[in-house]
């Protein structure tokens, strides 16, 4: 069995066994929260007559934090593994 091109560190805030699950936002999957990725996830306008009437003190877009797993945030090519040691080889 062959190595990963990446390294699982993951990093525990609290004891082991008293970290907080968070619910993936996309699969729905229980995931310890040292384990997630974080994303912004809500809306922007792109139509320019419509930004050029509100000024942006004046406009609240809603925005949340969405939790991803490790495999939704590979799906979604959010975490690529093996990214950082390429551009290592490289220099």
């Amino acid at each position: 069995m062959g190595n990963a091109p990446y390294k699982r560190v993951y990093k525990h805030t609290k004891r082991r066994g008293n970290e907080l699950t968070v619910v993936c936002s996309f699969c729905g999957k229980k995931v310890p929260k040292y384990k997630t990725f974080t994303k912004r996830g809500g809306f922007s306008i792109s139509d320019p007559t419509v930004k050029k009437e509100f000024s942006k003190n004046r406009l609240m877009l809603p925005s949340k934090k969405l939790y991803l797993c490790l495999s939704c945030a590979r799906h979604r090519k959010i975490s690529q593994p093996g990214k950082s040691r390429k551009s290592r080889k490289k220099s």
